[in-house]
C-alpha cells in the first residue's frame, strides 16, 4: 500500500518547495496539480505569491506543466496565463497523464516531481509512474468538488498511518 499511496513529501504548501529544496531531490521539472493546490477550486487565478513563486522557478529553469483533471476550458486559459503548458483531462489516478506531462516537459521521470493535494489522484499517479510525489496540505478543501470532498475521509485514514511511520513528513521508497 505504500508504495502507491505514501507521497514522498509532504509539505503545508508549494511555497516551501524552494529552488535549493528541489535541487535538493535532483529534479528539473515539476508537474503541478492545480485546484486546491496551486489555487482554490472556486478561483479562476492563483494568489500572486503563487504566480511569484511559479516565476521564479520557471526564472531558475524548471520545467513545469499544469496536470489536472479538469476540462481544457476551464484549465488552457490558466495555464495561458501562466505561460505554462498543460495536461487537462488527465484521468488521475491513471499514470497516462503524468507520462504524458514528462513527453511535453522533455523530462524523464527520475527528473520530475508530481505536486498535488490528493493521494487517491495525485499522488497515486505519481506513484504508478515512478515520479516522486509531493503531498501538498489542500487550500480551502470546504470548496472542493464533492467527488473531492467524500475521498477526504478516506485519505485521513491514509494520512495518519502516513504521519505515524514517517512524522518529518519524508518517505522515499524504492522498487
Amino acid at each position: 500500500m505504500r508504495k502507491y499511496l505514501f507521497p514522498n513529501l509532504a509539505v503545508s504548501s508549494v511555497l516551501e518547495l524552494t529552488e535549493d529544496r528541489l535541487h535538493a531531490l535532483h529534479v528539473n521539472a515539476l508537474l503541478l496539480d492545480v485546484d486546491c493546490t496551486l489555487k482554490e477550486y472556486e478561483k479562476q487565478e492563483p494568489d500572486w505569491e503563487i504566480i511569484q513563486w511559479l516565476d521564479s522557478l520557471k526564472n531558475a529553469g524548471f520545467k513545469l506543466c499544469l496536470l489536472s483533471n479538469g476540462v481544457g476550458k476551464r484549465i488552457k486559459p490558466l495555464a495561458n496565463s501562466l505561460g505554462l503548458p498543460c495536461v487537462f483531462k488527465a484521468c488521475k489516478p491513471m499514470p497516462g497523464g503524468v507520462r504524458r506531462g514528462l513527453t511535453i516537459l522533455g523530462a524523464p521521470p527520475e527528473k520530475a516531481v508530481v505536486v498535488g493535494d490528493q493521494i487517491f489522484a495525485d499522488i497515486l499517479a505519481g506513484n504508478l509512474a515512478k515520479v516522486f510525489t509531493i503531498l501538498v496540505a489542500p487550500i480551502k478543501p470546504e470548496q472542493e468538488h464533492w467527488f473531492t470532498r467524500i475521498k477526504r475521509p478516506w485519505e485521513k485514514i491514509v494520512l495518519k498511518s502516513f504521519w505515524k511511520k514517517f512524522p518529518n513528513g519524508v518517505w522515499k521508497h524504492t522498487d
